[in-house]
């Protein structure tokens, strides 16, 4: 009496080996996709910016920021009843909706906003240090009318560390 190997019990560990595989790729492809997406924004409230439209300051509005240090150039304004989300490395303007934001107090958590689809059109950028903010100034190409943002500089403390 020889031992005999049926057909099924050498493809088995293969086939195993192989559902394993696809497991583990899929894990990853999910994995990569949620890290391509970044954290969440933390939009913190900015009480001490200003901001004008056509030289006059609209009926209401905010300006928010995010917390870390590496995103300043981020930037959130409400007018009115629209968002608009301002990234001042690329000097582009992209529309945000409502329902893109979820409300923390007086501050919003948001997902990614910067996306190509909702690029508005801009132009005649100015950015300028004056004194103790920075003064962004551009062109609406959807209303035509002139946007202006004053951010304060942070306060550098080093001195006293």
């Amino acid at each position: 009496m020889g031992i005999t190997r049926t057909k099924n019990s050498v493809t088995r560990p293969i086939a195993g080996f192989c559902k394993l595989a696809i497991a583990i790729g899929c894990l990853a492809l999910h994995a990569y996709s949620t890290a391509a997406q970044g954290p969440p924004y933390h939009w913190r409230l900015h009480t001490d910016a200003q901001v004008k439209l056509d030289g006059k300051p609209p009926l209401a509005w905010n300006i928010y920021q995010t917390d870390k240090k590496k995103e300043q150039h981020l930037v959130l304004v409400l007018l009115g009843r629209r968002y608009l989300a301002i990234d001042l490395k690329a000097k582009q303007v992209y529309q945000v909706f409502p329902t893109d934001l979820r409300a923390q107090g007086k501050d919003f958590e948001s997902d990614e906003l910067f996306k190509k689809e909702r690029l508005l059109p801009t132009n005649d950028w100015l950015l300028r240090d004056v004194g103790p903010a920075e003064m962004i100034r551009l062109t609406l190409g959807d209303y035509g009318r002139t946007l202006e943002v004053m951010l304060p500089h942070p306060l550098d403390l080093r001195a006293f560390y």
